[in-house]
């Protein structure tokens, strides 16, 4: 019963987010809340709660300060430059747009944290998208599908984990997954050229001086390339937001320059690259950029908690790029949207996590999938594992996964003869689709700061992400290495 229930309230978040009934963040609290009454352990939901929030609180300290730390250094230009590049090497062509979308997030990934690859992508890209009316969830499925790959890094989570669990080195899990995993960034690479193709035949080209040009006619729809019949166009907004998020002076990082509602016409101006703009701090762009090299290095090198170590950076930039307190506040003004949506939108998940753990229903899931493997595929059972951690990863933590699932799977390859090695490589496939999962706060900092409802994301990403996910797996089995 367990187990059906759990796929049930799994299946019904999805369909009322995706059909936009219901708001993710409503949907998050009050599914998981209805399903733990059916259930019978209502009495226990304030625990589940809790836990769920405990578990999810060091994220949501890291993500509001990352998002008024990187927030500022919009705010002072550091990234104007890699906008300026980006537009000429994109030449205003919509297909080298997205082409470059995928390669600037695959870079920026090298860091090992999601949430910092998808601010400084989207800081870089939303202008670009917006001002040359291009489909935002290009931009986001693009850019969740490249962080996907490269989240398999050693220091980047699920190869770290999945050595801790099977008691392997993670060395020997990723080394040999480098032509594999080489393999799916370039089929990401692949289909951002696709997809760019038919925004370019959508909304054509314009040149670099046009691209410049402030943009006076909002945006008004957000478009699902390649979604399906019926799903050209639907609203990329929230309520009365539009899918070019009207209003949102600056864009992503200037939150504060609107009403998100209000259509005023100044919020479409393209304002990554005003030189003008009155937070530039030209005099202290190494200072702003070695700090962040450091920050990035630290966090890479784990000197510190990554939330302590953003505390300290959005502290440290704000005092030395604003020292009046004055402009102290309107800067954590401005970002105070962007930060109360995502950490809204984190706890909202917490709820969605803790009752799936604290009922029992993943472990009811993960068991009544492992037992339905039929006998005859023991022999096969790196395949099986690669393809379990499709769903698997997309319907739960990476540590329910990791910790709870895999060591079953490897028990059952190893009584077949298939190394634990290969359980391990074969676990990580699956991190493409696992990036836009409802429970990875991460992808809530992308749909967020890029404008983008989480449902229109979801529709338009996941079967990109499993076909990105089952190259991985394939080019593993072909090259002998799963």
């Amino acid at each position: 019963m367990l187990t059906i229930l759990g796929f049930a309230m799994i299946a019904t978040f999805l369909v009322l987010i995706m059909m936009k009934k219901m708001s993710p963040i409503a949907a998050l609290v009050l599914i998981p809340a209805l399903f733990c009454v059916f259930v019978g352990k209502g009495a226990h939901l304030g625990d589940y709660v809790i836990d769920g929030v405990s578990s999810l609180a060091p994220t949501a300290a890291m993500l509001m300060f990352a998002i008024v730390y990187f927030g500022v250094m919009i705010d002072v230009g550091l990234f104007d430059p890699i906008v300026r590049a980006i537009l000429k090497f994109c030449k205003a062509d919509p297909m080298r747009v997205v082409v470059g979308t995928a390669l600037l997030a695959a870079i920026v990934s090298l860091d090992g944290d999601g949430s910092t690859t998808f601010m400084i992508t989207v800081s870089a890209m939303y202008p670009l998208y917006k001002r040359l009316k291009m489909s935002l969830v290009v931009m986001t499925g693009v850019a969740a599908m490249a962080n996907g790959v490269m989240n398999t890094l050693p220091w980047g989570g699920p190869t770290a984990r999945a050595a801790t669990a099977l008691k392997v080195d993670a060395t020997d899990i990723f080394v040999p997954m480098i032509p594999a995993l080489a393999v799916g960034l370039v089929a990401v690479v692949v289909l951002a050229y696709v997809l760019g193709l038919r925004e370019r035949r959508r909304v054509g080209t314009l040149t670099l001086d046009e691209a410049l040009v402030p943009e006076t006619e909002p945006e008004t729809e957000t478009v699902l390339v390649g979604a399906g019949a019926g799903a050209g166009a639907v609203s990329g907004g929230s309520g009365a937001r539009s899918g070019a998020a009207r209003g949102a002076a600056g864009g992503p990082g200037e939150a504060a320059g609107g009403d998100a509602g209000s259509g005023d016409a100044s919020g479409d101006d393209f304002q990554g690259l005003d030189p003008n703009r009155p937070t530039l701090r030209p005099k202290l762009y190494w200072f702003n950029a070695l700090l962040t090299v450091a920050l990035l290095t630290a966090m890479i090198m784990e000197l510190l908690p990554i939330p302590v170590l953003f505390l300290l950076g959005a502290a440290l930039a704000l005092t030395v790029n604003f020292p009046h307190i004055p402009d102290q506040k309107a800067r954590i003004a401005a970002h105070a949207d962007n930060v109360l949506n995502v950490s809204g939108m984190v706890f909202a998940a917490a709820v969605f996590t803790g009752v799936l753990t604290g009922t029992g229903m993943v472990d009811h899931m993960a068991t009544w999938l492992v037992d339905t493997i039929p006998d005859g595929m023991g022999p096969h059972m790196g395949l099986v594992t690669g393809l379990l951690s499709l769903p698997l990863t997309y319907f739960m933590s990476n540590d329910g996964f990791y910790f709870g699932v895999l060591p079953v799977l490897a028990e059952a390859g190893q009584a077949h003869g298939v190394s634990t090695l290969e359980i391990a490589r074969a676990s990580i496939v699956g991190q493409p689709l696992h990036m836009s999962s409802p429970l990875v706060p991460a992808v809530y900092v992308l749909v967020g700061m890029a404008k983008v409802e989480f449902g229109d994301h979801t529709r338009f990403v996941v079967k990109w992400a499993v076909l990105t996910s089952l190259v991985i797996l394939a080019a593993g089995i072909l090259f002998g290495i799963i």
